[in-house]
């Protein structure tokens, strides 16, 4: 199938790792025209590199922290100035500090508030003026906006607004020919999921392995996923086959969540 992304102008935050690198990579597969950020300029230049080099896409970067309001508008519109628009918007960040309610204080809070829901309303603000007809917003979220998850509070409330963010302007945006969506990661084998998992075991004293054992479990699919398949869902959303596809969730699984919508 041919997803129409040849020359398409793509723009995805915090790529230098995990699920924002694992994306950028399959749209530059796919032909696009790539800029990408994460708050470290030697790995995200590693990261263009690395992409570059795999897909012989034209790719460029920018060192850009996403709680910086003035860096991140600026990288936006660096980027549209050059490309003469953006197409794809991607916006993403790290996960905020996990932890439970009563380990966590208010700079905690504050800290989460800027690097997971106020990254993405800025990067929408900055980025919708460059968006034409046609162009689509894809926010990444969490499992988390389903079903809290235990000791993420921080992301269980932050991701949620998120995901009313891009409902709201799924809405708002549709006359102007602007999609928007939202896509769910669950259980994704990234240094992220690692890390919480390696925290999750040594509460429990136990291995890692065997925390991942046992949450593979509770997967219908008997794994966890894979980054590369978490792209290949993110591709699909932004690209002309999912056209008539707007403020939409797709959750990337295994079948894990047990609710219904």
């Amino acid at each position: 199938m041919d997803l129409g992304l040849e020359n398409k102008r793509a723009l995805v935050g915090a790529a230098s790792s995990g699920l924002g690198l694992a994306v950028a990579t399959a749209l530059a597969a796919e032909g696009c025209r790539l800029s990408i950020s994460s708050s470290n300029e030697t790995r995200i230049a590693e990261a263009a590199a690395v992409i570059s080099y795999r897909t012989n896409a034209k790719v460029t970067y920018r060192a850009c922290d996403a709680r910086d309001p003035v860096a991140l508008a600026d990288w936006i519109d660096e980027t549209a100035e050059r490309e003469g628009g953006i197409d794809i918007v991607i916006p993403n960040s790290g996960g905020p500090r996990p932890g439970t309610f009563a380990e966590l204080e208010d700079f905690d809070w504050e800290a989460g508030y800027k690097l997971t829901l106020m990254s993405a309303v800025r990067t929408a603000r900055a980025a919708k003026p460059h968006m034409p007809p046609g162009s689509a917003m894809l926010f990444m979220t969490s499992s988390s906006v389903k079903e809290p998850i235990e000791h993420l509070v921080l992301s269980n409330v932050y991701r949620a607004g998120v995901a009313s963010l891009a409902k709201t302007l799924s809405r708002e945006w549709a006359h102007q020919g602007i999609r928007v969506n939202q896509l769910v990661p669950g259980r994704i084998s990234t240094a992220r999921v690692d890390s919480l998992d390696a925290a999750v075991a040594a509460v429990q004293g136990i291995t890692r392995q065997e925390v991942q054992s046992r949450l593979a479990t509770a997967i219908p699919l008997g794994r966890y996923g894979t980054a590369d398949e978490f792209a290949s869902a993110a591709v699909f959303l932004v690209s002309q086959a999912a056209a008539y596809i707007t403020g939409a969730t797709l959750v990337v699984d295994g079948g894990a969540l047990r609710s219904v919508m």
